[in-house]
């Protein structure tokens, strides 16, 4: 072959090289920098930014928005945060209906939507996950921002080698200094993430708060799943939700787990070790997530329907049960919500003096019925000042 022909394979090549970059690089571009539009329902008394907490995270991506719901009479406080991981949708839409629709009767009701920002902007490489996914409302489609486990590499690299927690010293896997459940209670000179961790912590105590719910979903071949994970201080109301949900709500029971002491890192053990509020992390089945998945696309994210993850099931490869019906988004939701609201029961009837009153908030059997984009309203449809932006 001549050198006149090898040049000009050379640069189509390369201007094929380059159109794929421009391609990939607006999709990243679109991904990163997309807005979710979220309503301030009426209980929604104040937006501050996690900044607010700790000024070094201001103007950076994980200046995530904190919103208040008071009452303004006398009470408790509970935070819920969304998001930890954004690869896991039940959890930062949970959020969403809390603040959308949330009215709080006595004390406080604080959320984070996406408590990592910065892992709601990546997804997870060489999996397939979908950009956005969307949800269908009285009024239209919501579009949301699918995520990953870990912080953006883009704003935290390079990873070390072997990550060692502060301050227990504990060596866990390099990729986990990326992660925000793995880098509680983080520190003020440390990575993004830890920074983050750090934030809320101080937010934690700034705000006085009492209880601490942090959302999550697992794959069904993890043992800590539909599951709600207590510090020793908070053993007290784990149970009794797990009980009395079980019994009555839940077509699946809800198990309660001790925090180990052992393993650090985690929300529900070092919010619980170094702050005052009760810390609590709650589980729910993503088919999603699993290893022997199907096709991961946004059908599998919200309809939780996969005859892989059913046949693993059949050989006795999963700790929670699936069917034909899979794991809809919508269980999954309820299950937080119902969750939530029987948590801040309890707590009131153990603490009148603190108690929490939060009305207007979907039980489990509610979002079945209706359907989780019942809970989202139009953003068109209120005046810009009661819109704030994911």
């Amino acid at each position: 072959m001549s050198s006149k022909w090898l040049w000009t394979i050379k640069i189509v090549a390369l201007c094929a090289a380059g159109i794929a970059m421009v391609l990939a690089g607006k999709d990243f571009y679109e991904h990163r920098h997309f807005k979710e539009p979220v309503v301030l329902g009426p209980g929604v008394t104040k937006v501050k930014k996690l900044s607010t907490y700790f000024p070094p995270l201001k103007g950076t991506i994980n200046d995530c928005n904190i919103y208040i719901l008071d009452s303004g009479k006398p009470g408790g406080t509970i935070m819920v945060i969304g998001g930890t991981h954004p690869e896991e949708p039940g959890a930062n839409l949970t959020a969403e209906v809390l603040v959308e629709n949330a009215k709080v009767e006595r004390g406080r009701l604080i959320v984070a939507i996406r408590a990592n920002r910065s892992a709601s902007t990546v997804t997870r490489p060489g999996d397939a996950y979908p950009r956005f996914y969307h949800i269908a409302t009285d009024w239209g489609t919501k579009k949301f921002r699918m995520g990953d486990r870990w912080t953006n590499p883009l704003d935290s690299w390079p990873d070390p080698e072997v990550y060692i927690h502060y301050p227990s010293r504990q060596m866990l896997a390099y990729m986990d200094i990326r992660n925000l459940n793995r880098t509680w209670p983080g520190r003020p000179d440390g990575t993004i993430t830890e920074q983050t961790c750090y934030a809320f912590i101080q937010l934690i105590k700034q705000e006085h708060v009492d209880v601490f719910i942090d959302l999550h979903e697992a794959e069904l071949e993890y043992s800590v799943i539909s599951t709600i994970v207590a510090h020793e201080n908070a053993r007290d109301i784990a149970a009794m939700v797990s009980m009395v949900l079980t019994g009555t709500e839940f077509k699946r029971p809800i198990g309660m787990e001790f925090s180990p002491k052992t393993l650090h890192g985690l929300s529900h053990r070092e919010i619980g070790d170094f702050t005052d509020a009760l810390s609590l992390l709650v589980e729910v089945p993503e088919p999603f997530l699993d290893r022997v998945r199907g096709i991961t696309d946004e059908h599998l994210l919200l309809t939780g329907q996969d005859p892989f993850v059913m046949e693993a099931g059949k050989h006795g490869l999963l700790y929670e049960e699936i069917d034909e019906r899979g794991w809809p988004i919508d269980v999954r939701v309820g299950r937080h919500c119902s969750t939530i609201l029987k948590i801040a029961e309890v707590w009131s009837n153990m603490h009148l003096d603190k108690a929490v009153a939060i009305d207007n908030v979907p039980r489990y059997a509610e979002v079945i019925e209706n359907e989780l984009g019942h809970y989202f309203h139009n953003p068109a449809e209120v005046t810009p000042n009661r819109v704030a932006y994911e």
